[in-house]
Order: C-alpha cells, then structure tokens, then sequence
C-alpha cells in the first residue's frame, strides 16, 4: 500500500491487533518499530541454519511462536529457524526503511513481508529477487494456477508478468449487514442468498432506506470517506468499478507505463457513481438518474470517516449497513454476552458489495459487477541473500494450505487459495467462518489500486475531488474534471 495505507497507518495497526484480542489471544504489542529487534522466540539459539523474515509486528508479539511452529508442522526442516524481524507498524514507515535496506545493499533481512499495496514499486525498481528465476517449477506452478489471480498480479512485473513474490494473506472489504433489523422489516437474506449473490445498487439503497426508516438506527449506512488512502484505494475505487468506471482505462493498465495509458475519471460512468454517493448522503438527484434508488440515509460524518469511526456506530447498533474489511466481521460478530467492546453476535450479517451495471455493460473493460477493493500482504526475497536454498524452503512450508488455513485459525489472515474458503476448516474458525462464502466472492471479484511511483501523488488528489464530490463542495463533473487534470500531470512528470 501506499504511505498512508488504509488499514496499518489508519487503522489496521488497531484492527489487527483487536482482531487478535478477539480472538481469545493475549498481549499487544507497543511501540515495536524498524527491523532492530529480533523477537518471537527461538531464533538463532538453536543449531542449524538461520533465515530472518521482515514480519508484521502484532503477529510476531502475539503468535510468533506458533507461526513458527506451524512452518515446522508444514515440512520446514528442524535445522532451519526463522528470526521473525518486526516492521514498523505503520506501512509507510515499513516501505520507507525496506527502500533503504535495499538501496543499501543489505543482506538481511533474508525475506520480506511486503503490503500488496507498495510492493509492486520494488519490482519496478528491481530491488526485489525474481521469483520466475529462482523459485523450483512447482512452486511457480501452483502460485499460477492455485491462487487469487488478482492478488497474484500485484507481485508481478507489469512488463514481463515475472513473480517477484508469494501471496501470503489477502484482505477484501464485504457489505455488513443487521440481519435481525432486515428480517424484522420482511426481508430474508438465507432465503434470496444475500451472502452470495450480489445485488445491485439500486435494490440495495430502496433496502437500505426502507429498514432504516422502520428500525430505531440512526443510520441506513455507514461508510469510509475522508480524504485519505482509504477513499483513493478502495471505498471510491469499488463504486466506480461496479459502475463500469476505472482511474486509467481498466486493470490492464493498474502498473503502468506512467504516461502511457488512458485517463478515465472524466467518464460518466465515474460521475454516476460519485452522484449515487450523493443520493444516499443528500437525497440530492439533481438530473433524476436516482429517482428509483433509495437515498438520504448515509450520513455526512462519512467525509470524515475512516474504518474504526464508521464501525463504532454499526457495532453500537446504530446502522443496518456498514462497509469494511474481515477485521470488522471478526469483532462485530462475536458474541456480546462474551465482550465488553459493542458486538452484535449471530445478528450480523455479510453479503458481497452492491454493483451499478454487470460487466458485460461496463465501459472500461474489466469493471463491473461487484467490486471489492484489495488489500493483503506477500512474501518476498531480498536479492542479496546467501542462503537461497533455505529461503526457498521457508516459502515451500508457507505455502502449504495446513499452514495458510493455521494462519486464519491463530492470526486471522483469509488465505491466498480460493479452494480453501469452502473448507470445513475455513468455515469452523470462530466468528470470520461464518462469513467465508461471502469473503470467497469477493476474492474472486478484486480491484487493485494502480501503485506506481506516482501513486502517492495521485491517491491523495483523488481521495481530495471524491470527498468534495460527496459533500456537494463542488458537482461530481467538475471534481473529476479537476482530477483529470491533476492525474495527468502527474503522468507526464
């Protein structure tokens, strides 16, 4: 991800580690930063050979031990340790000193573990080992065929299609729901598979005002706005995909080349979807696209909103719909006779992203349909290593479903297999697994964000013109007007 990540820099550094805490584990980590201090436990004290792995900090204080464990369960050699390297927790701090380290010509850390959102800049760059080169033919083999190929993809060089990385965990947004509120108000979603079959945005917005106008909720609708990574990356980039809209012409052009590719936020396909946001903030349908949608029902707190402020209310019991990640399924749906943070329990409910026209209408080739942003992290290899055999035999272990499917039991990561969503495995994990045919289908309808080294400047224009889009700061027509502009400068820098 970019600098200011969506969920590591704004709240994913909370969200993970409460998912953590929810998941009946103890001790937080505090104030772990940089790649100085090795921890987790048996690392180099043992005989043997040793790698070192830059890892997520939470899951090193909480569960390094297991994480361990379970690469030794899954076929890595007792003769080799792992040296969990704890990065910072903010992700652009973790991008930051990962550029150094490898500008730098350091050897260690041996592996990375590098958020999907960035480490595409490292493969353009060349910092990172290449995989295609290295990896054994099996390997390759089933990271081609076996995993999301839209989380793949964020690895890959966007020239040569070589693998610079292995998929270790994605992470994918779901439209949470009050079951109790829209079964009370005639509704059924068991009935008409709400948790697998996506609806469009139009039945959902009537659904949405018609349960909030019978419900004692403050809102239909509760949603991420601000001007921050979170609204360039995902919440606006999932409605102007499933509104058949795209940034740069669709996700053949997400990598590059910066200033040869299309420019399509001027669109009216993007317009539409900026004004169906103001339908449901405002009521405003100024031009009567709208007028068999739903609206009024989203309040305008969302311009200011990031996850964990636009979950507060939803948790409380106070929306019937709310938009977020897994992190907000696993806390939102515990069990609240057993916390005494705001759950909702066996009330809370999931189904795939709402969509404006199916994919087959969609202006820019592959939009469309439901849409959900991407999020997750790889494993990646550091060039100048010297223990290559031992590196590639700590990636086999981990790429084993035993060890993926432990991950989601002890640390709560979705794997990288869509096979794995449909097992008994997946579904008994404690709360998540109740939601994992949902999180299947959106897994298998992703739209990365389009990192290159110019993506930082143009995330922070887009999340700027979306938000004043929204809140009637200026029409949706001239925000992306604007935003047309300011992209295309930064294309031709």
């Amino acid at each position: 991800m970019s600098d200011n990540d969506t969920r590591d820099t704004r709240s994913s550094g909370v969200s993970r580690r409460r998912f953590v805490q929810a998941a009946g584990i103890s001790g937080v980590t505090a104030g772990l930063a940089g790649c100085a201090d090795l921890i987790g436990g048996g690392g180099g004290s043992g005989p043997g050979r040793t790698v070192t792995w830059g890892f997520d900090p939470v899951a090193v204080q909480n569960n390094g031990d297991a994480i361990k464990q379970a690469l030794h369960d899954n076929g890595l050699s007792e003769d080799i340790s792992i040296e969990f390297v704890p990065r910072d927790q903010d992700t652009g701090a973790a991008r930051a000193n990962y550029n150094r380290l490898l500008n730098a010509g350091e050897t260690d850390p041996d592996m990375f573990l590098m958020d999907n959102g960035w480490a595409n800049i490292f493969v353009q760059r060349g910092q990172l080992q290449n995989l295609s080169e290295t990896l054994p033919e099996d390997m390759l083999t089933d990271v081609n065929d076996n995993y999301f190929s839209a989380f793949t993809d964020t690895i890959r060089d966007p020239s040569s299609g070589n693998l610079f990385g292995v998929p270790v965990f994605p992470d994918f947004p779901t439209m949470q729901y009050r079951k109790d509120l829209v079964e009370e108000a005639g509704y059924n979603p068991d009935s008409n598979n709400w948790a697998t079959e996506p609806m469009t945005w139009e039945e959902w917005s009537n659904i949405a005002e018609d349960v909030n106008d019978n419900a004692d909720t403050d809102y239909g609708f509760t949603t991420q706005w601000d001007i921050y990574e979170g609204t360039a990356c995902c919440t606006f980039n999932e409605v102007m995909s499933s509104w058949g809209g795209a940034y740069f012409g669709g996700p053949d052009n997400l990598f590059g080349p910066i200033g040869d590719r299309p420019i399509t936020v001027d669109q009216p396909e993007t317009i539409s979807a900026l004004n169906m946001m103001r339908k449901f903030v405002h009521d405003e349908d100024a031009e009567s696209q709208f007028s068999s949608y739903g609206g009024g029902f989203t309040p305008t707190n969302i311009l200011g909103w990031i996850e964990e402020a636009s979950r507060a209310p939803f948790a409380e019991g106070n929306s019937v719909f709310h938009r977020n990640w897994p992190y907000s399924l696993a806390l939102t749906g515990r069990n609240p006779d057993n916390t005494d943070d705001p759950a909702l329990g066996q009330d809370l409910g999931a189904m795939p992203m709402p969509y404006a026209v199916p994919e087959s209408e969609a202006a820019q080739p592959g939009t469309g349909g439901t849409t959900a942003a991407l999020g997750g992290w790889h494993m990646t290899v550091n060039p100048n290593i010297q223990n290559q055999e031992d590196v590639i035999a700590v990636m086999r272990a981990a790429m084993q479903p035993d060890f993926q499917l432990e991950l989601l039991s002890i640390q709560g990561w979705l794997p990288p297999r869509p096979e794995l969503f449909n097992s008994s495995d997946a579904q008994n994990v404690d709360v998540v697994g109740r939601y994992m045919d949902t999180l299947k289908v959106a897994g298998d309808n992703t739209m990365a964000r389009p990192v290159t080294a110019v993506w930082s400047n143009q995330s922070s224009n887009i999340a700027q013109q979306a938000n004043r889009a929204v809140g009637q700061e200026t029409s949706s027509a001239d925000a992306m007007a604007t935003l047309q502009s300011a992209l295309e400068d930064t294309e031709s820098q």
